[in-house]
């Protein structure tokens, strides 16, 4: 606290003043970055590996999160899979979206069918199998869309989604440290905004997301990781819009599940004491055929933290399926 306080005093502020100063400049601000028009935004997108080998889409967690931190799945490449990797709409350095958005009960399908036309961009063909591979939230989104497309998506790997309903997801919120990022008290007591004059509004809160996001993954947390793993940007009003949504209009991804017949590879961390083999065999009961496999020596951002014991599992399900 001391060194943010001398730090902020000791500035200008007009050294804030220009878009990237608290944070990456995004793709619409940055035209060197890989970038793909989808769905009426503009997302951050890279791809690696041969476009005619099985699609193999990767899905971050958050919402608001981004792909940095499963920046290993590229080695998946170089065993025979077009990788995709993307950060989500408002989410990483893909472009900033109003909260508007966010606020129907219909702003769930823009982010399933932001994956939809990312798959279709991509898809070589329609023999082309298509795999998710998907993180948190990520899992939960990539299960959003197998509900609604089964028939499009020849297996999935699932890293410790928190549930594939309102009900289900906040439960287990409620036991694995998540913050809610603006509390007003905290916020007014931290993060002074004569600090920040002359950046917009959504970058400062952006900004005060990536500090609550190092808080909450420092070492002893009860979601296990060893410390605060590489990210761009949190997206903090697409994480709080899309909570604030959940909590005003439910969800529910779990109506047709029973309809996709290929076995799901489903990940649970060793030391993520919120989640455990018990939750990931109750959120993982809707799938008809699935595979658990605990991940070792790692908490919940197991692609980052344990990749080492992910990747042969990954690449054993994958190559089973491809």
């Amino acid at each position: 606290m001391l060194t943010l306080g001398l730090w902020c005093t000791s500035c200008q502020k007009a050294s804030l003043s220009q878009p990237g100063a608290l944070v990456p400049l995004t793709v619409d601000q940055n035209p060197s970055l890989p970038s793909l028009p989808i769905n009426g935004t503009l997302l951050h997108v890279e791809d690696v590996g041969n476009p005619v080998d099985p699609l193999l889409v990767v899905v971050h967690g958050g919402p608001g999160g981004d792909y940095r931190s499963m920046l290993h799945a590229k080695d998946l490449a170089k065993d025979g899979f077009h990788v995709v990797l993307y950060d989500q709409r408002g989410s990483g350095l893909s472009k900033r979206e109003p909260a508007s958005q966010y606020t129907s009960k219909a702003a769930v399908q823009l982010f399933i069918d932001d994956l939809g036309a990312l798959i279709d961009h991509f898809q070589s063909n329609s023999n082309q199998k298509v795999f998710l591979l998907g993180h948190s939230w990520g899992a939960m989104l990539a299960t959003a869309y197998i509900n609604q497309h089964p028939e499009r998506i020849s297996g999935a790997i699932l890293a410790e989604p928190g549930g594939f309903t309102w009900p289900q997801t906040s439960d287990y919120l409620s036991r694995s440290n998540k913050i809610k990022f603006f509390e007003e008290a905290l916020n007014d007591a931290i993060f002074p905004e004569q600090f920040f004059d002359g950046c917009s509004d959504q970058e400062i809160l952006d900004y005060k997301a990536s500090f609550f996001s190092n808080v909450e993954n420092a070492p002893g947390n009860t979601i296990g990781n060893a410390g605060p793993y590489p990210f761009w940007r949190n997206g903090a009003v697409a994480f709080n819009a899309l909570i604030d949504n959940a909590e005003r209009f439910s969800f529910d991804f779990t109506t047709q599940l029973q309809q996709f017949q290929p076995k799901v590879l489903f990940l649970y961390s060793q030391l993520n004491t919120a989640y455990g083999l018990s939750w990931a065999q109750k959120v993982s009961a809707p799938y008809p055929h699935v595979e658990l496999k605990e991940v070792v020596n790692s908490g919940h951002e197991m692609l980052y933290f344990g990749w080492n014991d992910f990747y042969p599992k990954a690449l054993t399900y994958l190559n089973e399926l491809k």
